[in-house]
């Protein structure tokens, strides 16, 4: 087996190339490319042999120019820029003339047509597309807007309601806590804000205490310490005790002294929020001798107090003839006078004092000047919306503790 081997000469003016004139040749990979090019190779093989190895053959040999493959090139890429450009005019007329919605697959897929409207303070529609557009999938599209004038202006005229500010005495008797779990009860069922003030003499009880937690309103439970002997009338001192609450804590509010032994409707509460400055109706009471029953409060013309209702005649020389029951007054009195243009600064307070019947006549007086200053509640002041019944039985033995200490249950011989 012959063998060529390639040795490195000692001289350096070769005239030969590799491959032409010599004695002996081998052909590297590209020149036997380049020798069968004419007979094997397509023209696109042979152009980029050509264009990438010219430098590794002779002209002699094959001749070629740079000018014939730029236009080559040229040539090339215009024919394909025009087959890219081209439509085909067969499959188009098969899309126009076959309807799509007869086909199974669809690759040209169109958006459904929305049109939205937006309405103020209405929910936008969507309005369908027509018969020919293609939906791919059901779009519903909904435009909420709350912009709505009326309730922008609703929220934005929007005034909280006015805080009850009820004041209840309260003292040791058989049926106290019957009379405070029913009132308690009553102001349960009143809208918010409401607090009540239960005010106690010397000590406050640890069951009265118990009834207020239990009621679940809002509450304050104060005492008035005060010596005995020299109390005339208990209520007079508890109502200014929590007087003194409400102007020293600047409470802002409706005050109102509600008795827990008299009976009340809802609709007192709420009608009492719309005083502005002091407020009266009429109260259903229950004589002494418990055989009738007497009216007792303002006469009205709308909300115009006009004249009053009175069956006693020992009672005709008071100012006002209304029970404590049966009038309202704003908080503010008490702590603001410049706003109300009182024409002294002087604490409002009940007299313990005066004759009894005329409590309520001097404590008026120090809130309103005549009854041009009154608000009849409800106008007309035709609906009586609480009474006074003097139901207490005064002989009933009163438990230590609110606890029997006997066994009550009875056993029945068989």
């Amino acid at each position: 087996m012959a063998s060529i081997r390639r040795t490195l000469s000692p001289y350096n003016d070769r005239s030969y190339q590799n491959g032409s004139n010599s004695p002996f040749s081998v052909q590297s990979p590209s020149q036997k490319l380049l020798s069968h090019g004419r007979t094997t190779l397509s023209p696109v093989r042979r152009f980029i042999t050509g264009l990438f190895l010219q430098k590794h053959y002779s002209r002699k040999s094959y001749q070629f120019s740079w000018k014939k493959s730029l236009v080559r090139c040229l040539l090339f890429f215009f024919l394909g820029f025009l087959l890219g450009m081209a439509p085909f005019n067969n499959d188009f007329n098969e899309l126009r003339n076959n309807d799509l919605r007869n086909n199974d697959f669809s690759f040209e897929m169109k958006p459904a047509v929305v049109n939205v409207e937006k309405n103020v303070g209405d929910l936008g529609f969507v309005e369908r597309p027509k018969e020919n557009d293609v939906v791919v999938d059901a779009v519903k599209l909904g435009v909420s807007e709350r912009n709505d004038r009326n309730e922008v202006k609703r929220i934005l005229d929007f005034e909280p309601r006015k805080q009850l500010i009820v004041v209840t005495p309260t003292y040791n008797r058989a049926l106290q806590a019957y009379y405070l779990n029913r009132l308690g009860q009553v102001l349960r069922l009143v809208r918010p804000p409401v607090l009540w003030i239960v005010v106690e003499m010397n000590a406050a009880s640890m069951e009265t205490a118990e009834i207020l937690r239990n009621i679940g309103i809002m509450y304050r439970h104060l005492v008035c310490v005060k010596n005995s002997t020299d109390v005339k009338d208990r209520g007079v001192h508890q109502r200014n005790t929590a007087l003194e609450h409400v102007e020293r804590h600047r409470l802002d509010g409706i005050v109102y002294f509600a008795d827990d032994d008299n009976i009340y409707s809802l609709e007192l509460f709420e009608s009492i929020r719309e005083v502005s400055r002091f407020g009266t109706w009429p109260v259903g009471m229950l004589a002494q001798s418990k055989n009738k029953a007497i009216l007792e409060g303002p006469v009205c013309n709308g909300s115009q107090v006009i004249g009053w209702h009175t069956n006693e005649k020992s009672k005709r020389l008071r100012r006002f003839h209304v029970d404590m029951s049966g009038f309202a007054f704003n908080s503010t009195i008490l702590w603001d006078p410049k706003r109300w243009h009182r024409p002294t600064s002087d604490p409002i307070r009940q007299l313990d004092k005066v004759k009894e019947g005329f409590q309520e006549t001097t404590f008026i007086e120090q809130i309103v000047e005549d009854e041009s200053q009154m608000e009849g509640i409800p106008p007309g002041c035709y609906k009586i919306m609480n009474w006074h019944l003097h139901l207490e039985a005064h002989q009933v033995i009163y438990p230590s503790g609110w606890m029997l200490q006997k066994n009550l249950d009875l056993v029945i011989p068989s």
